[in-house]
């Protein structure tokens, strides 16, 4: 309840703020923030509203799944295994860099013109940071923990469950959240090239149309995509991190 208080209250606020831009630019520039919540209220009630939002919401969860399914197991790798992270932390670092968005022409002409190139470019652009992150969390892994776990008797696949995965599991899902953001933006610009269908080409056909309620109902509705994306992200943290929970409980 507090969460949901916060984001109304920040709603509020910003409302408030749009609405005063709204005055000072004009409506055709800037519509008020009620014709606009009209207007969302009003694309609720359609099928051809909700094709648009469901064709995004399943592009980026499938993105963002595939991204973790990948990442974070090689991110384990490569922070726990010399030879494996001397061979191919070069490659990851060297590329990090590059702007994935850059490649959308390239996933269009080798997978086609249909979701998969985009759910591709999405979780490539979202793995990187997570395998990064999930990297440096492994290897910065105190080595005592794991010669105190094998002198138990414990094996090196139980070490990976009990010890290093959940050293690095912390730091590997604030990156997921982090990039639930990234995930969005990147949503944005794969749906406003060679498709027509996305809030990215609801945005984008109705700003061409010059329709100002239109684009900004489809902007509020990739806003709350969004929001709803990291709170998911929120609650597989708190789930599977429980730990953390009781750590901090503990220490008050």
């Amino acid at each position: 309840m507090r969460a949901l208080f916060r984001y109304l209250l920040a709603l509020a606020a910003l409302l408030a703020l749009w609405h005063i831009g709204s005055l000072a630019l004009g409506d055709f520039l800037l519509p008020r923030p009620l014709d606009v919540l009209r207007a969302f209220a009003h694309a609720l009630g359609t099928a051809d509203f909700w094709g648009h939002a469901g064709a995004s919401a399943w592009r980026v969860l499938a993105a963002m799944s595939l991204a973790w399914l990948v990442a974070f197991p090689l991110g384990l790798s490569l922070g726990h295994m010399r030879m494996a992270d001397a061979f191919l932390s070069p490659f990851v670092f060297l590329t990090y860099p590059l702007p994935k968005i850059v490649l959308l022409p390239l996933f269009l002409t080798l997978f086609g013109l249909g979701d998969l190139p985009r759910v591709l470019l999405i979780a490539l652009t979202t793995g990187y940071q997570i395998l990064v992150v999930t990297r440096a969390s492994a290897k910065g892994l105190d080595k005592k923990y794991l010669d105190s776990f094998r002198s138990l008797g414990g094996t090196p696949l139980q070490a990976l469950r009990h010890v290093l995965v959940p050293a690095a599991l912390p730091d590997a899902m604030t990156a997921l959240k982090v990039a639930s953001g990234t995930a969005v933006a990147v949503l944005f610009m794969a749906e406003s090239f060679a498709t027509r269908r996305g809030l990215g080409f609801l945005i984008m056909d109705a700003w061409g149309r010059g329709d100002q309620l239109e684009m900004f109902t489809g902007i509020l509705a990739m806003s709350a995509l969004g929001v709803g994306l990291y709170e998911l992200c929120d609650l597989l943290e708190r789930k599977s991190c429980r730990w953390r929970a009781l750590h901090r409980g503990g220490g008050r």
